[in-house]
C-alpha cells in the first residue's frame, strides 16, 4: 500500500490531483454514456477578471453540487467559460493607447481588434488558471469563450431570428449614455448613488410680460433644451395659463405651458420644466403633447450649438455658467442643499446622461410573458423561494432592452446599411438589412434596392449580456438541433449564482431560452448570498476590504478554503462572514478547516498503520454477529450520516452537509471510534484466536468507515480525500475517487436506541475524566468507577461497554448498579457527577489526599465568589447596565452565570467529600 507522509502538504497534493484529473479527462463526459444527465454551465467570469472571494464561494458551491451528482451516478457535465467583457477590455486597451498618445481611431477597427485578441491571448487566461487552482471539476476540453467562433455564430442567428419575429427594432429613444465610455448602457448597468447636490429654483417669464412661473431642477444646464413647462390639469393656480407661452432665458425660445397628469401639484411650485431629449419622464410628456426634442449636449458630455452661448462647455461647467447667468438676469430665486439619487455608469464611473440616440432594442414584453407563464409552474424553481418574487416582479414591470453599444470589441451587430440609398453615406434615414453574413446582406439589399446597392455594416457591437443570455444553450451547440451535447444536457439542471445578477443575467437567459428553445434553460436556480468581511461588511473595491482567496489558498490550501466557505452557510441564500486578520493575512475560520484536514490526514495514517497492509476490498465486510458495541454504534452513525448527507447534497443543504460531516468525522470517528478501537487493533503479544478474530472485525469496520468518510467528504474537500482514499484503497493513479459510486447505505445498521444510549455512554466517560481531573489523579492511576441508573437499556449498554470504559478512563473496575443496590453499598467518600439521568461515582478514599483536595475546592470557590461579586456589581451599576453596549452587558451576564455554575459545582463536590 502507498505510504502517507507524516504531515499534510496541501499545495503539492492539490496540484498533483488537479493535473491528474485533467490529464485523464476525468470530467470530460460522453453524451452517450449511461446515467441520468446532470449539467451546470458556470457563470462565465470576465476575461479581464482575477479571482475574488465571490468567485471562490460560487465555485465551492457549484463544485460541491456537481461532484456529489457524479458520485450519485449521474452523467455530469460542468461546462466552463469566460465572457469577453466588451466595456472592460476596451477600457484597458484605450488606456494603453492613451499612454502611447493614440486613440482607437488612429489604429482603425481591424488593427484595434487584432490588438484586443493579442491582449486576450496574453492576459485573458489569468482567471482560468486561478479557477483551476480551486479544483473545479469542469470539462476544460469544452471550455467556451463568448467571442469564440461557435458562440459568435449563435449570437448572429439569435439576432436575425429575433429581428424576423419583430422582437428587435431600431429607433431613436432616450437611452442612458455614458460619456466616459462613449456608449449607451442599459438600465441594469446603472448604479444609483446618493449624493449631496443642490436644487436650483428659477423663473421663466411669461411671453406676454405679465408675470412668470417658478421651476426647480438639479440639472440647470438642461434648461437650454426645455420645450415646455407642465402643470397638473386640476391645479387651479395655473389653469388660466395653460396654452400660453414662456420665453426661455438665454436662447429666447417660446415654449408652451401644458397640462399633464404626471405633475404633482403639491410638490414644489407645481410647475415642472420639460426637457424631452434629456429626461425619461419628460420624454414621455413630450410624446403625449407632441413637443419637439432638442438635444443640447454632445455624446462626450459637452454642450452643443443648441446650447447657444454655452456651446463647447463641459456639462458641469455649463451648469455653473447657467446658474451664474440666471442670477445676473435676476431670475435665480434660491438654491437649496439637496441629497438625491444620481445614476452612475457602472463601468465609466461617471453620471450617465439621458440622451436621444438611435439604437437597437429588444422588445422584451412578449419574451417576459413566456417566462411569467412558465413561472406559474415553478419553472425554474428558485432556492430559496423568496427570490422567485424578485424575479417575477422584474419580469412584470419591464422596459425594452437597449442592446447596441458604441464599442469595437464584441459581437458586431449583423445589420448592414444600404448607403447607396443615401448618397453613399450613413444617415439616420439610411435603410438597413439584417443578415447572418455580408454575402447574405448584399443579396437582400440588391433584391430590395436594386443591383447597384452598396452596403456598410453597423459599427456598433451588442451588449455583452446578449451573448451571455444565450450561454446555457449556445455553449451546448445551439442552433444545431442535432448537437449531442444539446440533446443530452439541455435544459441544464442547476444555475448557481448570486442574487445581484437575477436581472442582469438570470432573466435574460430565461427570456432568450424561451424564445429559441421553448424551454426554460435550467430546472433550479440556487441563489447564494455574499461573502462578508470580518466586520460583516459587503466586500467591494471602493471599500478596500476584499480578501484575496489566493493568499488563503497559499497559506491553508484550497480544500480548507472551500470547506470553510461552504460550512459557514447557515441556509440557502444566506450571507456568510469570513474571519480575517488583515495584519497577518490569516483567517481563524479557514485555519480551523485546515486543522480539520490535518485531523483527517492523521486519522487515515492511523488506519494505515493498523490495517496490516490490507485494503477495504481485501478485508471485506464484517460478520454482523461478530460486531462489538462500538462497531454497531459507529456503523449506525455511518449509515445515518450517509443518508442525511445525500439528502442535504441533493437539496442544496450544503452548509448543513459540511457541518454534519465535520461532527461525524471529528467527534464520532476520530475522538471516539479510533480511541475505542486501539485496544482491539493492538491486542499485545500471543493473542488468542478469538482476540485475533475480533482484531480483524475492528480492521474491517475501521476500513469501511474511513474509506466511506473520504467519499462523503469528497465534494467538499476533493484533493485531500482523493489522496487519502488512494492511500487506503491502493487503487491505481488513474482510478479516481471522484468517479466512484456513492456508498450504499446499510439500512440494517441503523439503530436509534443504540445511538442514544451510546451518546450517554460517551457522556459518562467524559464525566469520569472530569472527576479524575478534579481529584488530581495521575494518568496512570487506576480507580474504581460506579455508574448508577434505573434504566435497563442504558445499564445494558454500559455493561456491554465495560471494556471500552475501562480502557478510556483508566478504571480499576467498573460497576453498573441500580439505585437500590447503590444505596445498600458501603458508604465511601467519592466524587460524584451526573450525565443526564446517569449518576457517576468515583470512590477516591485512600487514593488521594482528601484534605488537599478540599483545600483546592475551597480556593476554587473563593475565586469564583470573588469574580461573581465583581460581575454582579457591574450589572447592578446603572451606569454600566443602562449605558454599556448590549453585547457587552450580555457577555457580562453570561460570565456571571458561568461563574455561579462553577461555584455551585465546587460546593456540591465539597459536600460529597463530607
Amino acid at each position: 500500500m502507498p505510504e502517507l507522509a507524516k504531515t499534510y502538504d496541501p499545495v503539492g497534493t492539490e496540484a498533483h490531483w488537479q493535473q491528474a484529473w485533467e490529464d485523464q479527462g476525468a470530467f470530460h463526459p460522453d453524451p452517450h454514456a449511461p446515467g441520468d444527465p446532470f449539467s451546470v454551465v458556470i457563470p462565465p467570469p470576465n476575461v479581464t477578471g482575477s479571482l475574488h472571494m465571490g468567485h471562490a464561494f460560487n465555485t465551492a458551491l457549484i463544485d460541491t453540487i456537481v461532484r456529489y451528482q457524479r458520485l450519485a451516478g449521474k452523467n455530469v457535465l460542468c461546462l466552463p467559460g469566460t465572457d469577453h467583457a466588451s466595456i472592460a477590455v476596451q477600457t484597458i486597451l484605450e488606456k494603453q493607447l492613451k499612454e502611447e498618445g493614440k486613440t482607437r481611431h488612429d489604429l482603425g477597427r481591424d488593427a484595434f481588434l487584432e490588438r484586443a485578441w493579442q491582449w486576450k491571448a496574453e492576459s485573458g487566461g489569468r482567471i482560468v488558471g486561478q479557477l483551476r487552482r480551486l479544483g473545479y471539476s469542469v470539462d476544460w476540453k469544452r471550455q467556451r469563450f463568448t467571442l469564440d467562433e461557435g458562440l459568435s455564430e449563435a449570437v448572429k442567428e439569435a439576432f436575425v431570428r429575433l429581428h424576423e419575429q419583430g422582437l428587435i427594432y431600431r429607433g431613436e429613444y432616450l437611452v442612458n449614455w455614458c460619456p466616459a465610455s462613449g456608449s449607451a448602457v442599459s438600465d441594469l448597468e446603472v448604479d444609483m448613488k446618493e449624493v449631496d447636490g443642490h436644487l436650483w429654483h428659477f423663473r421663466y417669464p411669461l411671453s406676454n410680460g405679465e408675470g412668470h412661473l417658478e421651476v426647480a431642477t438639479t440639472r440647470p444646464e438642461t434648461m437650454l433644451g426645455d420645450t415646455a413647462v407642465a402643470v397638473n390639469p386640476t391645479d387651479e393656480r395655473y389653469a388660466h395659463l395653460v396654452g400660453q407661452t414662456l420665453t426661455l432665458p438665454f436662447v429666447g425660445r417660446e415654449i408652451p405651458i401644458v397640462a399633464d397628469d404626471h405633475v404633482d401639484k403639491d410638490f414644489g411650485t407645481g410647475c415642472v420644466k420639460v426637457t424631452p431629449a434629456h429626461d425619461p419622464n419628460d420624454f414621455a410628456i413630450g410624446q403625449r403633447h407632441g413637443l419637439p426634442q432638442i438635444t443640447v449636449m454632445r455624446k462626450n458630455g459637452t454642450m452643443n450649438k443648441e446650447a447657444g452661448q454655452f456651446d463647447g462647455l463641459d456639462r458641469f461647467e455649463a451648469r455653473k455658467a447657467v446658474v451664474d447667468g440666471l442670477e445676473e438676469l435676476g431670475l435665480l430665486v434660491k438654491v437649496e442643499d439637496y441629497r438625491h439619487s444620481v445614476p452612475y455608469s457602472d463601468r465609466g464611473k461617471v453620471p450617465v446622461e439621458p440622451l436621444l440616440s438611435t439604437q437597437w432594442f429588444v422588445k422584451t414584453e412578449p419574451m417576459a410573458a413566456r417566462c411569467r407563464e412558465a413561472l406559474e409552474k415553478q419553472d425554474p424553481r428558485f432556492i430559496p423561494e423568496r427570490w422567485e418574487k424578485v424575479y417575477r416582479d422584474w419580469l412584470t414591470d419591464i422596459r425594452d432592452w437597449c442592446i447596441s453599444r458604441q464599442l469595437w470589441w464584441g459581437h458586431r451587430i449583423p445589420a448592414w446599411f444600404v448607403i447607396s440609398e443615401t448618397g453613399g453615406k450613413y444617415t439616420d434615414t439610411t435603410p438597413y438589412v439584417v443578415a447572418r453574413n455580408e454575402a447574405e446582406a448584399l443579396e437582400k439589399a440588391k433584391t430590395e434596392y436594386g443591383a447597384d446597392a452598396e452596403i456598410e455594416q453597423d459599427e456598433d457591437v451588442l451588449d455583452t449580456w446578449f451573448s451571455s443570455g444565450l450561454w446555457p444553450f449556445s455553449t451546448l451547440g445551439w442552433p444545431d438541433a442535432e448537437s449531442a451535447d444539446l440533446q443530452r444536457w439541455y435544459p441544464t439542471s442547476t444555475l448557481v449564482t448570486g442574487f445581484d445578477i437575477i436581472f442582469f443575467w438570470v432573466a435574460r437567459m430565461t427570456m432568450m431560452a424561451g424564445a429559441f428553445t421553448c424551454e426554460m434553460p435550467f430546472k433550479d436556480v440556487y441563489i447564494h448570498g455574499l461573502v462578508r468581511d470580518e466586520q460583516n461588511r459587503k466586500m467591494s473595491k471602493s471599500a478596500g476590504n476584499g480578501i484575496d482567496p489566493l493568499l488563503l489558498i497559499d497559506r491553508y490550501g484550497t480544500d480548507a478554503l472551500r470547506f470553510a466557505l461552504v460550512r459557514e452557510v447557515a441556509g440557502a441564500g444566506q450571507d456568510i462572514r469570513l474571519d480575517y486578520d488583515r495584519k497577518k493575512d490569516t483567517s481563524a475560520t479557514v485555519e480551523a478547516s485546515r486543522n480539520f484536514a490535518n485531523k483527517l490526514w492523521n486519522a487515515t495514517r492511523f488506519a494505515l498503520m493498523n490495517l496490516g497492509g490490507e485494503t477495504p476490498a481485501q478485508l471485506g465486510d464484517p460478520d454482523p454477529a461478530a460486531l462489538q458495541l462500538a462497531d454497531r454504534w459507529i456503523l449506525s452513525r455511518l449509515a445515518r450520516v450517509n443518508r442525511e448527507t445525500a439528502e442535504r447534497y441533493s437539496n442544496y443543504g450544503l452548509g448543513e452537509a459540511a457541518k454534519g460531516l465535520y461532527e461525524f468525522a471529528w467527534n464520532d470517528v476520530c475522538d471516539w471510534y479510533l480511541e475505542l478501537s486501539k485496544r482491539r487493533l493492538n491486542p499485545g503479544d500471543n493473542p488468542s484466536a478469538e482476540v485475533l478474530a475480533d482484531q480483524r472485525v475492528a480492521k474491517q469496520v475501521l476500513a469501511k468507515v474511513i474509506s466511506q468518510m473520504h467519499l462523503m467528504l469528497h465534494p467538499l474537500m476533493p484533493h485531500l480525500t482523493e489522496e487519502l482514499w488512494h492511500s487506503v484503497t491502493a487503487e491505481p493513479e488513474t482510478t479516481f475517487l471522484a468517479l466512484q459510486p456513492w456508498p450504499a447505505m446499510d439500512v440494517s445498521a441503523l439503530d436509534d436506541a443504540l445511538e442514544r444510549s451510546f451518546t450517554e455512554l460517551i457522556g459518562a466517560i467524559r464525566v469520569v475524566r472530569n472527576l479524575r481531573a478534579v481529584a488530581g489523579l495521575k494518568p496512570s492511576q487506576a480507580v474504581p468507577v460506579r455508574f448508577v441508573t434505573g434504566r435497563g437499556e442504558l445499564a445494558a449498554v454500559l455493561t456491554q461497554g465495560i471494556a471500552d470504559i475501562t480502557a478510556l478512563t483508566k478504571a480499576e473496575s467498573v460497576a453498573v448498579m441500580a439505585p437500590a443496590d447503590a444505596d445498600a453499598a458501603p458508604v465511601v467518600k467519592a466524587l460524584a457527577g451526573v450525565s443526564g439521568e446517569l449518576q457517576v461515582l468515583l470512590p477516591i478514599e485512600g487514593l488521594v489526599d482528601l484534605d488537599a483536595l478540599k483545600g483546592r475546592l475551597e480556593k476554587d470557590i473563593a475565586k469564583a465568589d470573588k469574580e461573581i461579586k465583581g460581575l454582579a456589581g457591574r450589572l447592578n451599576n446603572p451606569n454600566f447596565a443602562d449605558k454599556a453596549p448590549p453585547e457587552v452587558v450580555a457577555e457580562c451576564q453570561a460570565n456571571l452565570a458561568e461563574k455561579q455554575a462553577q461555584a455551585d459545582l465546587a460546593r456540591k463536590r465539597m459536600a460529597d467529600l463530607s
